[in-house]
This record gives C-alpha cells, sequence and structure tokens, in this order.
C-alpha cells in the first residue's frame, strides 16, 4: 500500500522539526556523499538531487567538494526553501520543486543523479530509477538511498504481538533494485533508539514519516497505548534499513 503524494508533500512541508529528530538521515546522507565523492567525476559537473529536504546531502556534497552546477529539487515547495536557506547563496545551485517520479527536470542529460531517502514514498521506486537512468550523460552515475523492507521492523512487530495491523507502508525489499540492469545494491542498517514510545512516534512525525498508508485503518486509543507499551518492552529502539542503488551509464567509446 502506497501513500497519496499530496499527502506526504504536506507531511514534509509541515515537518519542521526535521534536523532535530533526523540522526539517522544525516548520517546515511554523509555516508552517501562520501560514495559520491570518490567516483570519476567531471570537473564541470552537472548535478541532479531529487527530495532534497532540508539539505542533508546538499550540503554533505558541498563539505565533500563535488562541485559543478546543480539542480536541487523536491516534491514540496517548503522543503526546497528550507534547502536553499541552509545552504545559503551559491551561483552554482538552482532550486526548483519536481515530483521526481512523474516530473521532467530542465538542465538534462546529467552526470550525476542522486538521492537520499526519498525514494521510499514513490508508487513505483524501481520504473522511477529506470526512468531517471534515461536523465544521464553517457559515463554519468545514478546514486540513490532508499529505506527497505525492514524499516521500523521493531514498531510492526509489536502491532503484530497483538493481533494488529500497522499503518506503516511497506517499503520494497533490496532485491526489487537487484534486478535493475548492471544495479549495484547494497543494504546497512541503523537502530535508533528512543527514549519511549511517545518520543519514538514524536520523531517520526517530526521527520514527516507519520502518513499512513491509504488503507489503513486508524487504531483505537486503547488500541494505541498497548502497541506503544509492547514496542517500549521490546526496547524501544526501531531499526531503518537503508539500501543503495548505483547505477551508471555507460561512457561512450572511441575508437
Amino acid at each position: 500500500m502506497r501513500v497519496p503524494r499530496d499527502q506526504i508533500a504536506r507531511a514534509f512541508s509541515g515537518a519542521h522539526g526535521y534536523e532535530a529528530h533526523a540522526p539517522v538521515q544525516r548520517e546515511v546522507a554523509r555516508a552517501l556523499a562520501a560514495r559520491i565523492a570518490a567516483l570519476d567525476l567531471p570537473c564541470n559537473l552537472r548535478g541532479l538531487e531529487i527530495g532534497c529536504g532540508t539539505g542533508f546531502l546538499t550540503r554533505e556534497l558541498q563539505a565533500a567538494h563535488v562541485t559543478g552546477d546543480w539542480l536541487v529539487t523536491d516534491l514540496s515547495p517548503d522543503m526546497v526553501a528550507r534547502c536553499h536557506a541552509a545552504l545559503g547563496a551559491s551561483p552554482r545551485h538552482r532550486f526548483a520543486p519536481l515530483d521526481g517520479e512523474t516530473g521532467t527536470p530542465e538542465g538534462g542529460p546529467f552526470d550525476l543523479i542522486c538521492s537520499s531517502l526519498a525514494l521510499q514514498w514513490f508508487a513505483d521506486a524501481p520504473a522511477a530509477l529506470a526512468r531517471m537512468a534515461g536523465w544521464l550523460a553517457p559515463g554519468g552515475h545514478l546514486v540513490v538511498t532508499t529505506l527497505g523492507l525492514e524499516t521500523f521492523a521493531e514498531w510492526r512487530a509489536a502491532h503484530a504481538a497483538l493481533g494488529l495491523t500497522p499503518g506503516t507502508p511497506a517499503f520494497l525489499p533490496a532485491e526489487n533494485y537487484a534486478q535493475l540492469p548492471e544495479a549495484e545494491v547494497c543494504v546497512t542498517r541503523h537502530v535508533q533508539r528512543s527514549a519511549d514510545a511517545h518520543a519514538f512516534l514524536r520523531s517520526v512525525k517530526a521527520i514527516g514519516a507519520g502518513t499512513a498508508h491509504g488503507a489503513h485503518t486508524p487504531l483505537t486509543p486503547a488500541q494505541l497505548r498497548a502497541v506503544m507499551a509492547q514496542f517500549d518492552l521490546n526496547g524501544s529502539t526501531a531499526t531503518y534499513e537503508v539500501v543503495t542503488i548505483h547505477l551508471n551509464r555507460p561512457p561512450i567509446r572511441t575508437r
């Protein structure tokens, strides 16, 4: 079950406490920027970022000296504005709202397309990646991270122990991305401990990830309290399964 796009945009537009509640997202962006910085990229790079959020990856790439002419985008115009403000004045960065799944960016083809923890909200992320690969210049790289199936497994387990169904969207397993032609896929896990279930739910809402899938029937207050107690009983931890996907368009070979 997927979350409607307008609900996603509203959730992230209202995520004003995002950076204070997103240590995993910051860590993932830093690791992704390091991976990108290690690539053989042209000095006159043409880059596209999908789903910039408040700018974790945008700033990490700048700190890693991945320079060039950038188009930085997000589904939420509010997030685009926050990212722009956080980065500050930069003549080589353009900012624009864009639905990375269905829209078409200006300024291609691109030497690098990247995204950190945004594709899990797409209706069909593998198909979107195949489409994005068509925006690459010869020799270009598409490098993204997304959330995998085991994300928030502990929260789902707390529901299952009580015979209840969570509203948490079911993210795709890494195997779905490995089917893309020549895809390089790796999986890492990050465990975030909260003080209790209340703190966990506050952080999820603060980062805009609290929107349930469209077919979910909300729990009653008593059911939610029981799930929260079960979650705390199991340690109040939440796993983020991070899937990194790297696609590369072959360069044009000359004789």
